[in-house]
């Protein structure tokens, strides 16, 4: 499993693996909470970066005042951190497009990181706000600002919605009242799914721009609805096999997105599945063959085979099997 622990971890001295990875916000209490918790001691001290004021939930405050006085000491830290790679594939983002930080610092961040480095890939994973589940008013004027700077200057954007995810936490997996630890987890279960190819040696698309040329066909269209399967509640899952059609199944379904967007209003440009565990791959191309042909109408018919599957032999803690789901639908607009 260690073959390519090098792809996120940087070795330090004495076998111990750093990650690559740069924390950033204009405010100093979240990232104390991450240093005082288990996991503090885990990045490398002048990676996590700053500011005192915080952006107040505005979008101009994040991308031209606060922010554009932050930036310049956060590029500096991801120039250390690309020098240390070998080979740079490229960037990931993950930020909330609802804030002040994370919609316009994040985009700022984008593309001042796309300005240093045009060639190498740029992935973000955002969480959209939704009009259910909203901190602040001003949601969507950051979100709708921030997707106009996603749309020019990212390669490839998951799009998560918090609205989704306490769908899937509620309908799903059956969770009375679900705290952000929960929402999180569902991220992190799709974010490692996407990026198993990444992780794990010997895969269709290993790197994030084999991803992108399999996935996007106009440079536009590159914003991805993403799903998981098997999400069963605790109690019941003894009641459920995990079989290929059974993940198949779930995977095309709409609650099972983590985009509150329904895929049935539009139609699948690309499809990629990532299934891990032990299975048989012949089932696997069987199963997505007869979703294809059943569902050949959500399918748009100007790219023939259209949905790509990649296995890796190793699953997800504490599983036996599962897969992600990455599709580019018309749906999300």
């Amino acid at each position: 499993q260690l073959d390519r622990i090098n792809v996120y971890y940087n070795e330090a001295s004495d076998n111990k693996y750093v990650p690559r990875a740069v924390l950033v916000d204009l405010e100093p209490g979240t990232m104390d909470s991450i240093r005082s918790s288990r996991i503090g001691g885990l990045f490398r001290p002048d990676n996590f970066v700053f500011g005192q004021s915080g952006a107040g939930n505005n979008w101009a405050k994040g991308h031209y005042t606060e922010g554009a006085e932050l930036v310049d000491s956060v590029m500096d830290v991801v120039r250390k951190e690309a020098e240390n790679c070998d080979m740079l594939q490229g960037f990931q983002i993950t930020h909330s497009l609802g804030g002040g930080t994370g919609a316009g610092m994040g985009t700022l961040l984008i593309s001042k990181i796309r300005e240093e480095y045009p060639d190498r890939m740029m992935a973000t994973f955002s969480v959209m706000p939704s009009p259910k589940v909203s901190d602040t008013v001003v949601e969507p004027y950051n979100a709708t600002l921030s997707v106009h700077q996603l749309v020019e200057n990212s390669d490839e954007t998951f799009c998560i919605d918090n609205e989704a995810l306490y769908d899937i936490c509620f309908r799903t997996l059956k969770l009375k009242s679900p705290s952000y630890d929960d929402l999180n987890q569902l991220v992190s279960l799709v974010m490692s799914g996407v990026t198993t190819c990444l992780r794990f040696p010997g895969q269709l698309n290993s790197d994030l721009r084999k991803l992108a040329v399999n996935m996007v066909p106009f440079p536009r269209l590159h914003f991805f609805m993403v799903g998981f399967a098997p999400l069963t509640a605790k109690g019941s899952q003894q009641y459920r096999a995990v079989t290929v059609p059974e993940l198949t199944s779930q995977m095309f379904d709409a609650k099972n997105m983590m985009a509150a967007s329904d895929p049935r209003q539009g139609r699948y440009l690309t499809v990629a599945a990532y299934f891990r565990g032990k299975l048989s791959m012949k089932e696997v191309e069987d199963q997505m063959q007869a979703v294809q042909t059943k569902n050949s109408s959500y399918f748009v018919e100007w790219i023939p085979n259209n949905v790509q599957t990649a296995h890796c032999d190793i699953p997800p803690h504490g599983m036996k099997m599962a897969v992600t789901f990455i599709g580019n639908n018309t749906a999300i607009q």
